[in-house]
């Protein structure tokens, strides 16, 4: 079946049609009274940790439109890559999307490092968007704060609390490096989610906001400071 309007009615339409086709490709006669018990459909593709390319990602979402699934939570940074590009912070993916794996699978058959590397180009994003929205899926992209932020803090050290030149991380587990809370970084955050905002036209975007360990606000002077000089009470208010 070919269709040439994209309408929610069609796609889904067409999906209870494969369901009911049989090996034979005959069709029971019948009549289909159906309905979504929930506006909100989601699943998860976790990239940053494992990278997929395109054709696996448009895959998953062909999947996730034979199920009648209608949103895509795109999971783009993380302490082990950053995979989205930014034009205003080239660092993000020249230095963030790329890892020395731990243990054998880090070193080529030389014995010298072997980096996992991957992100996409803005203009494979838009390609994804619309690969999605053909199939009436939305795609919301994550971009995690304050936490999980060592791909970023790897890139630029300046933006995080201790200002030391940290590796994208290769291990799994919650971490405790932070974004700092400089004005200087919520400009780069607001730059960054400026150029997210224009890559991805659904409703939503998300920005995490899980497992961010405390401790290197708490040990920071600096952060301690600011957060007097903003009126709040502790780590989790400053969050």
């Amino acid at each position: 079946v070919i269709l040439t309007h994209y309408h929610a009615d069609h796609i889904y339409g067409v999906q209870s049609l494969r369901q009911l086709t049989g090996a034979n490709g005959a069709v029971p006669a019948t009549t289909v009274t159906d309905a979504p018990r929930f506006a909100y459909r989601g699943v998860m593709l976790d990239v940053a940790r494992y990278f997929h390319g395109l054709d696996t990602v448009k895959a998953y979402i062909d999947r996730a439109s034979s199920l009648k699934l209608n949103v895509l939570h795109l999971h783009l940074s993380d302490d082990q890559g950053w995979r989205i590009e930014i034009k205003q912070y080239p660092r993000l993916t020249e230095i963030g999307s790329c890892r020395i794996p731990a243990g054998d699978a880090g070193k080529d058959a030389q014995g010298q490092p072997k980096p996992y590397c991957g992100y996409y180009t803005q203009e494979q994003i838009r390609d994804v968007v619309a690969h999605a929205a053909m199939r009436q899926i939305t795609v919301v992209p994550e971009i995690d704060v304050p936490g999980h932020a060592q791909a970023a803090v790897a890139a630029y050290p300046q933006l995080g609390v201790t200002g030391k030149q940290v590796h994208v991380l290769n291990e799994w587990g919650v971490n405790t490096t932070l974004f700092n809370v400089e004005e200087s970084t919520f400009q780069f955050l607001e730059n960054v989610l400026g150029e997210v905002i224009d890559l991805f036209p659904g409703t939503y975007i998300h920005v995490g906001g899980d497992e961010a360990v405390k401790d290197e606000w708490i040990a920071s002077p600096r952060v301690q400071e600011r957060m007097r000089e903003l009126g709040v009470k502790d780590e989790a208010q400053m969050q």
